[in-house]
């Protein structure tokens, strides 16, 4: 008789405890950086407030694997509290020498409403050598309006 123990995440999506350790597994480029929210912040399993980029204006953060890794989940995990905007994002992964789409997304932040954004992905990405998030903070693209840094509170693969 075969035997399968089941569990409470009906889902079958990773749990907590298996993301991937990211300050251990490979490095990290980053476009700026504010030296009070680095990059490590957002990338921790604790976190601690986060990464953001020292001038307003599209930032780009690039995980470089040590070995290829396979990556079934992928959160991400944005907060706005104190303007109104329009962020886009676009997931890229390095598989081989064929940089691939994962997701692009545009999202609209508002101080009365939705001050956070929180994507949960479910993907099979097999040989992934790097990941580059793009962030484009402010969609409007008025250089006398745009004041808005990049933001990160936190990335996690699985």
């Amino acid at each position: 008789m075969r035997k399968v123990v089941i569990t409470d995440n009906p889902t079958g999506l990773p749990t907590s405890g298996s993301w991937l350790p990211l300050e251990k597994i490979g490095s990290v480029e980053i476009s700026s950086e504010d030296p009070n929210f680095p990059i490590e912040h957002a990338l921790r399993e604790s976190g601690a407030g986060g990464w953001r980029a020292s001038a307003p204006g599209p930032q780009r953060i690039r995980l470089i694997f040590d070995e290829p890794q396979t990556i079934h989940r992928i959160q991400l995990h944005f907060v706005e509290k104190d303007a109104e905007r329009s962020q886009e994002f676009w997931l890229l992964a390095l598989v081989g020498d064929e940089l691939r789409d994962v997701v692009r997304q545009q999202w609209n932040f508002s101080p009365q409403g939705t001050t956070e954004e929180l994507e949960d992905y479910t993907v099979e990405l097999t040989g992934v050598n790097a990941l580059e998030l793009r962030i484009d903070p402010d969609r409007a693209h008025d250089p006398l309006q745009s004041r808005h840094a990049a933001s990160l509170e936190r990335l996690r693969l699985a």
